[in-house]
């Protein structure tokens, strides 16, 4: 089995949110040699509206990833088989937010890069990163500095980043 199909076979044998986060952060680590422990996941509604909604955020100079729970919800109903890969790209972007990539368009080539290399070109996890809304047409990425327009409840994802606090917990 090649690289890509045995991370293919990872990416759908993931549980839940920390795992597919446990293999964004390992990819990141093998293709650029960087990496940042100690984040957090939280969940919020942050809705939507005709000009699109945005699918997670990462407040700069913090240890959150914020995600959007409406469109996991419309993905994980309406096209299951893309519920995973559409997950790993947006944490795969704010991932590299988190490492100090901040300029949008910076950004949206290095996840394609990696998304490409990790997974080949024809693979749905770079088909996300090369054309996000060919497959959520709303879906926005927002702008430096970008903040919800209202208050929101925030749902932190118990295990994120598992693999970080190994060390701390015995």
């Amino acid at each position: 089995m090649n690289q890509s199909s045995s991370l293919d076979s990872q990416l759908n044998s993931a549980k839940d949110l920390p795992d597919i986060f446990e293999l964004v952060k390992s990819v990141v680590r093998r293709t650029t040699g960087r990496e940042r422990p100690g984040l957090m996941l939280g969940l919020a509604n942050l809705g939507g509206g005709p000009q699109g909604f945005v699918g997670a955020f990462y407040p700069i100079a913090t240890n959150i990833i914020v995600m959007n729970s409406l469109p996991l919800r419309r993905i994980k109903e309406t096209d299951p088989a893309l519920y995973k890969p559409y997950v790993f790209h947006i944490l795969l972007h704010e991932y590299l937010h988190t490492l100090g990539i901040i300029d949008e368009a910076a950004t949206r080539q290095k996840a394609y890069e990696i998304s490409a290399q990790t997974f080949g070109k024809d693979h749905p996890v770079t088909q996300f990163a090369a054309d996000l809304s060919r497959f959520v047409p709303k879906l926005v990425y927002p702008v430096y500095g970008w903040q919800p327009q209202e208050d929101f409840e925030l749902e932190l994802v118990k295990g994120f980043d598992r693999s970080s606090t190994a060390s701390y917990i015995n």
